[in-house]
């Protein structure tokens, strides 16, 4: 059925049908997988800028950003996929990719910590990386929102999500003030940390680098642990759902779970490539002077937009070189 459909609210379904698509086994060990990796190496290169170590890890941050990009996309494309079958899914498979996103939001901010600095000298990189930051944040919000009213109406489990804004309103169980709240703060907190990531992100202020490092990196860990537990908790695939299901087609391994699986393998090509010295992957070092591949201009700490960008920056960049 489409998102322009209308959904029928006035029936209540004894069960509901698994969609494996979204709470497969192999698409959520994938999701968790990759965010896990992600995020150990995030925190690998933080700790190591932390320290002031010399060495660059090319290989590492190479695989940390193919990570991220994979990550990054296939959370916008997961939560895509719940808005096109928005008047079908329910609140059970809704609650899960909203989880699937908070993991993938906490993933690529993690990243952003961590390779601040490559991001800053590349502009088109930069821009892209915010966009697709924003992209996954309002996407993230309206699933939140329906979250947060499909729990304060106390909806049945079994009635598509779109019904949130249609059923009547019922008085809501006691444990929901628990659920409200933490739903709420976890969109308000969302917003804040996007807006605190975009702000690192083009600050050239150095003062409270290592500090804003260390906690973004403990407070976004925390938030991927708790998405992923309660995520492995709520599945039909690993845990128990809050829900009765028809059949057990989310535990089955097909083809379309073993796929996802398989994609995990693709940035160890870069890494390999890398390593083999086929590939060139820039220097760490946000001071490097070397000159860039596509013209007569040096790499600086922070590439302005062409565009619109600073233009005191560029000739103060040029005077000083």
């Amino acid at each position: 059925m489409s998102i322009i459909g209308s959904a029928k609210c006035a029936i209540v379904p004894k069960d509901a049908a698994t969609d494996a698509g979204v709470a497969g086994a192999g698409v959520l060990l994938s999701f968790i997988i990759t965010a896990g990796i992600a995020l150990v190496f995030s925190s690998l290169i933080i700790l190591q800028s932390c320290r002031r170590a010399n060495s660059e890890s090319r290989i590492l941050r190479r695989l940390l950003s193919s990570l991220s990009d994979q990550q990054i996309i296939t959370g916008i494309g997961i939560q895509a996929v719940g808005l096109a079958k928005f008047n079908s899914m329910v609140p059970y498979h809704f609650f899960i990719i909203w989880l699937l996103s908070l993991l993938s939001m906490a993933t690529h901010l993690c990243t952003l910590l961590a390779l601040v600095d490559d991001f800053k000298r590349d502009w088109v990189l930069r821009w892209l990386r915010q966009f697709l930051m924003f992209i996954n944040m309002v996407l993230s919000c309206v699933f939140g929102i329906y979250v947060l009213i499909e729990t304060m109406r106390d909806m049945h489990p079994t009635l598509p999500i779109a019904c949130a804004f249609q059923v009547p309103a019922k008085a809501a169980p006691p444990n929901a003030a628990t659920s409200i709240v933490g739903t709420i703060a976890v969109i308000a907190g969302s917003v804040i940390v996007l807006v605190a990531s975009l702000w690192y992100l083009h600050s050239q202020r150095r003062k409270w680098h290592v500090f804003i490092q260390l906690g973004g990196m403990v407070l976004l860990i925390a938030l991927a642990v708790g998405a992923a537990t309660r995520v492995i908790m709520l599945s039909q695939a690993f845990g128990t759902p809050n829900i009765t299901l028809r059949d057990s087609a989310e535990k089955d391994w097909s083809f379309g779970q073993l796929l996802p699986m398989l994609l995990l393998l693709l940035p160890l090509v870069s890494a390999l490539e890398i390593a083999r010295g086929e590939m060139s992957f820039p220097s760490s070092d946000a001071d490097d002077q070397s000159p860039l591949l596509s013209g007569g201009d040096y790499r600086s700490s922070f590439q302005p937009n062409p565009f619109w960008g600073s233009q005191s920056y560029r000739l103060k960049s040029r005077n000083e070189r």
